[in-house]
């Protein structure tokens, strides 16, 4: 579990990010942060693993304070997933995966074949392992991105828009990989994105922020589409998107059935008739 308690953040410049944050992210569920330019969504993940410590207020991980914790230390036990995958060009796919397992001391050989291993996982052919990034498909970098955030079988996962920068069907794609990845291994998993229906299609819990980081409504997809908490989340959500072709799609854990589109954009729930 993470737990942020009055959590301020305020950058050398004045820049008020995020304001008084206090949320729980529940274990073994994906949280997603989702809102606009500004919205601090990117600065609330990136305190998770200390890549910026909070002005002000505490965040706990089990109960532990991070701040407790040493930041090196602490990286290495949080998986992280980045838009541009952050991968080194100068190493094959099979050794960037393998990297954070050799920094922890795991040997060449045992890490190597680990990292093999997780290719299946992230649905890569084993092929791929001997090949440069330069060499792979945008997916596919995607794909070793998280392969490499898994390696050390962390129980947190933090994905900052890591399916920003490819087209939308690999992007579909990546999202249907990720709910898998997510029903099989149940990490704690933090996602940030701009996009609502991105959010939807992955969130055990979707956290819609305004500007500074203030939240506008916590709940699952199907709560937050019944119940918009004002106008900002009707609009946000595109209650007015007008009409589409709808189906009825189960998700587990949720209160009522959600309607989605021929495109498996969530856009309600099934209620019953007054």
């Amino acid at each position: 579990m993470i737990e942020f308690r009055n959590v301020t953040k305020r950058f050398p410049d004045g820049t008020l990010a995020v304001e008084n944050f206090s949320l729980v992210l529940p274990s073994h569920k994906a949280t997603v942060f989702v809102g606009s330019s500004g919205s601090g969504k990117t600065t609330l993940l990136r305190m998770i693993n200390r890549m910026i410590d909070p002005t002000e207020g505490s965040i706990l991980i089990n109960g532990e304070d991070i701040a407790d914790v040493d930041p090196v230390l602490l990286r290495r036990r949080i998986g992280y997933v980045l838009q541009a995958t952050g991968l080194l060009p100068h190493r094959k796919v099979v050794d960037n995966i393998a990297s954070v397992p050799r920094l922890n001391g795991v040997p060449k050989r045992k890490a190597r074949l680990d990292a093999i291993t997780l290719l299946d996982t992230v649905g890569l052919d084993r092929n791929l392992a001997e090949r440069y990034p330069d060499q792979l498909s945008g997916g596919q970098q995607q794909r070793v991105g998280v392969a490499r955030a898994l390696a050390s079988d962390p129980d947190i996962l933090l994905m900052d828009e890591p399916f920003g920068a490819v087209d939308p069907i690999v992007r579909a794609e990546l999202q249907e990989e990720l709910n898998r990845l997510q029903r099989e291994l149940g990490k704690t998993t933090v996602f940030v994105t701009h996009d609502i229906d991105e959010a939807f299609v992955i969130a055990d819990q979707v956290v819609i922020l305004r500007n500074g980081g203030v939240i506008a409504q916590v709940g699952s997809p199907a709560d937050i589409l019944a119940t918009p908490a004002d106008d900002f989340v009707a609009s946000f959500i595109g209650a007015d998107r007008g009409k589409r072709t709808l189906y009825i799609q189960h998700r587990e854990g949720d209160s009522a059935p959600l309607i989605v589109d021929s495109d498996g954009r969530p856009a309600g729930v099934l209620g019953t008739e007054q």
